[in-house]
């Protein structure tokens, strides 16, 4: 696979002009997606824009490592947009920026790359795939599982009949995350853009434990693990059962093990009822031990058998068939190539061919639903009924406000939000 990749590479590269991107966020995942990026030809980096001045160096190190010229730094992502050499945005960014940033660059006619979640509520997701269709702009949300060969054979063979009649799926997110500890407001840090930062959000004080890596664990900004890991499980079940999204959503979630500034839940225990088919998730994040000697992964069940991804103990992310004896009939591996490398390859050969790319935004926005979906179940305390056409909550008011979120005045607020 590496070599077809390397080769659609040179093809691409020769056939025309490389695209040219700015990378939006650097810093964890964003420094991540640099790489990815740099290791593509037919690639060149016009801007690196980030509000955190303190955070661009390894990402200019890597730029720089792969023999392209330092880009300039920016922090007001318009500045990217109102260049017209600029054909795609590349997302890194925390989540409250991905629904407004997406649909900024969609009106600005750049193609975009963003990270999962691709929304911080299930009202920003389709507000992000109208501006994708309204302003024919591809769009490629970053869980990259579903553009990996083995994940296509994991999918392929759960549809094939061979597990016999398929009801269900068990996806899980199980780790040992850390305690984040507590710690008070204070001054905003030199180098630190916290205007442009804060966005079209309601303006908090700047605190350390809402900023950077544990800013995903606050429901002002974030989702919560389920959003940040859980949802390549759910999104690889959900594609496995075909299905997009649930009529109904029960269970709980909650912090039960950290004592600290977390307010998303570190243990949760979902069903998700699409009608003939269920999906049920489970999340603790204050234990090391995988499920059915796996981490975080996804089981398909049959009456004849069961289908397993994820990263084995001691093995490369791959999949595995079960039959009914207990007996492993089944085995393929994904390697150690990178697992980066064919997603961002997909995204940058359908912004050439203008294809939908394979892991297109309401995919994204299916598979982020359904954390959402999970997280409004932990946050009322009650099963949800949900309307799939208007995506609302039915017949609970409370909970159907926490199928959007609230604006500031601010250039970056999304249009119709």
């Amino acid at each position: 696979m590496n070599r077809r990749y390397f080769l659609s590479s040179l093809a691409a590269t020769a056939a025309s002009e490389k695209i040219n991107i700015a990378l939006m966020g650097v810093r964890g995942r964003g420094k991540s997606l640099t790489k990815a990026f740099c290791d593509q030809p037919d690639v060149n980096v016009l801007y690196v824009c980030d509000v955190d001045s303190n955070v661009v160096e390894d990402a200019f190190r890597i730029i720089e490592a792969s023999g392209r010229k330092r880009p300039p730094l920016v922090a007001d992502i318009r500045r990217c947009l109102d260049d017209k050499q600029v054909d795609a945005i590349v997302m890194g960014t925390p989540i409250h920026w991905h629904a407004p940033g997406t649909v900024l660059a969609c009106n600005a006619g750049k193609d975009v790359y963003v990270e999962k979640p691709v929304s911080h509520n299930i009202r920003e997701g389709r507000l992000m795939v109208e501006a994708a269709r309204r302003n024919k702009r591809i769009v490629q949300a970053g869980t990259q599982l579903p553009s990996l060969p083995v994940t296509l054979a994991f999918q392929d063979y759960v549809q094939s009949g061979r597990l016999g009649r398929v009801l269900m799926a068990k996806a899980w997110n199980v780790q040992l995350r850390r305690n984040i500890g507590r710690k008070p407001d204070e001054a905003v840090p030199a180098g630190v853009d916290y205007e442009t930062w804060t966005g079209p959000l309601p303006k908090m004080p700047f605190n350390r434990n809402r900023f950077h890596s544990t800013v995903n664990w606050h429901w002002h900004y974030g989702a919560g693990d389920i959003g940040n890991d859980g949802v390549h499980q759910l999104d690889m079940a959900r594609r496995a059962l075909g299905v997009t999204l649930p009529q109904r959503v029960t269970g709980m979630g909650r912090k039960m093990y950290f004592d600290d500034d977390q307010q998303t839940p570190d243990t949760m225990n979902l069903t998700y009822d699409f009608g003939e088919k269920l999906i049920h998730f489970e999340q603790r994040l204050w234990n090391p031990y995988g499920l059915e000697d796996c981490d975080n992964g996804v089981a398909v069940y049959g009456d004849k058998g069961v289908a397993q991804i994820g990263r084995f103990r001691g093995r490369t992310f791959g999949f595995r068939v079960v039959d009914d004896k207990n007996k492993i009939i089944h085995e393929q591996q994904h390697g150690e190539s990178s697992i980066d490398a064919p997603h961002t390859r997909d995204f940058l050969d359908s912004v050439r061919s203008r294809k939908r790319c394979r892991v297109e935004i309401e995919e994204g926005h299916w598979a982020t639903a359904l954390a959402h979906l999970g997280n409004i179940v932990a946050r009322t305390g009650r099963p949800i009924d949900f309307d799939g056409a208007t995506e609302t909550v039915r017949g609970d008011a409370e909970a159907n406000r926490l199928v959007r979120r609230e604006y500031r005045d601010h250039w970056s607020k999304p249009e119709r939000a």
